[in-house]
């Protein structure tokens, strides 16, 4: 069997920081409890090894209130405006390990809305990075995730100018289809493709090897944006393309017959996983 893995699979740079920086404050502060805001990245296997080193994981403002002396790291996805500002009121330690293209973002919206711009981002508007966005635009500030919401957009001042920015992980193509639908609307936009280039890359690069491989295996936690956008790509190229968290998942059955296997992740999964499950099939297929 032939095994092609992508070059762009696992760790991407804003992930790899924000996980080396929790590591670092462990290893600084063994006298204080070390938190993070939210998980640290979408991956249950690096969550789990940081649990066993003391660090905690918090889930809400209220959590927050009630710390009294730690470090809280931010992650990688950000954070809202309120949350730096409810650290600093109540004088904690803070370490900022946002993605810098997440913060990019962050201050482009923040100075849009000062402008008086109404703010679109294009992604999901329940992933923690666009919740975190959204919490640094005024209050003229839509999400939309499909075409149909695009094309149902509407803003009664036609002559406000709309700024429209897109979630890192967001699928290039599909940002494309809707920024043109908008654009057809009338409005005076301006456009900022914030989709990582990192991203991009790897979907490109995901896409190719689906087109010509048999099977295709994509790696990455189930709660994670970047590698449920991969799976769809590489699903669109090719049928028999499964998507597993760890090498527990993978069934082997569904590998018995194909000659040429693809093997990408996402950006959130660590090199232990990917190097697993590449080992695996070459060993045993």
């Amino acid at each position: 069997m032939q095994i092609e893995l992508a070059k762009t699979a696992g760790f991407c740079f804003g992930v790899k920081r924000a996980v080396e920086k929790v590591y670092e404050q462990v290893r600084e502060h063994q006298d204080r409890k070390i938190y993070t805001y939210g998980p640290i990245i979408h991956n249950e296997e690096v969550i789990k090894d940081l649990r066993k080193q003391g660090v905690e994981v918090i889930h809400s403002e209220e959590e927050l209130e009630k710390i009294e002396n730690g470090v809280v790291v931010i992650r990688s996805h950000g954070v809202p405006r309120r949350i730096y500002e409810l650290m600093e009121k109540k004088n904690i330690t803070c370490v900022d390990a946002t993605c810098p293209f997440v913060k990019k973002i962050h201050r482009i919206v923040a100075e849009e809305s000062e402008k008086g711009s109404h703010i679109v981002i294009i992604g999901n508007s329940v992933h923690p990075e666009v919740e975190g966005i959204r919490g640094w635009a005024g209050e003229r500030v839509s999400v939309l995730n499909s075409a149909e919401e695009a094309e149902h957009f509407w803003m009664e001042e036609k002559d406000r100018k709309v700024c429209i920015v897109a979630q890192t992980t967001f699928n290039y193509n599909k940002f494309k289809e809707l920024v043109e639908i908008l654009d057809k609307k009338g409005y005076d936009i301006i456009v900022l493709n914030t989709i990582c280039n990192a991203t991009k890359e790897r979907q490109e690069e995901a896409r190719r090897i689906a087109e010509r491989v048999d099977a295709m295996v994509v790696i990455g936690d189930s709660r994670s944006s970047n590698t449920q956008k991969l799976f769809e790509i590489c699903k669109n190229e090719c049928l028999n393309t499964y998507y597993i968290q760890t090498l527990d998942d993978l069934d082997v059955n569904q590998l018995r017959s194909v000659e040429t296997v693809g093997i990408t992740a996402g950006a959130s999964t660590p090199n232990i996983i990917i190097e697993e499950v590449q080992n695996y099939v070459r060993i045993n297929f």
